[in-house]
């Protein structure tokens, strides 16, 4: 008789989170340069005021940062400004 062997999948939720709040912020910081703004200066005033207007429209981009709660953006760019 072969013994049965059960795996469990696991799923890191951090990981997922940490990788769509990457894509998100590559994708916002990419729309900000084509449209000629300083995306570090607009990402500051956006994470400080909460007004989307500092994002611009282009690519979605004002959409697309909407997708994630200023809080943990800044604690991603902080995470990753710190393992670096």
């Amino acid at each position: 008789m072969t013994e049965k062997m059960n795996y469990t999948m696991k799923f890191n939720l951090d990981k997922e989170k940490e990788r769509k709040a990457h894509e998100i912020i590559t994708t916002v910081y990419k729309a900000l340069e084509e449209k000629g703004y300083n995306p570090i200066n607009q990402f500051i005033g956006y994470i400080l005021s909460g007004d989307p207007t500092y994002i611009t429209n282009h690519n979605d981009a004002r959409s697309i940062i909407r997708k994630i709660e200023r809080d943990e953006l800044l604690e991603e760019l902080l995470k990753s400004y710190l393992e670096k």
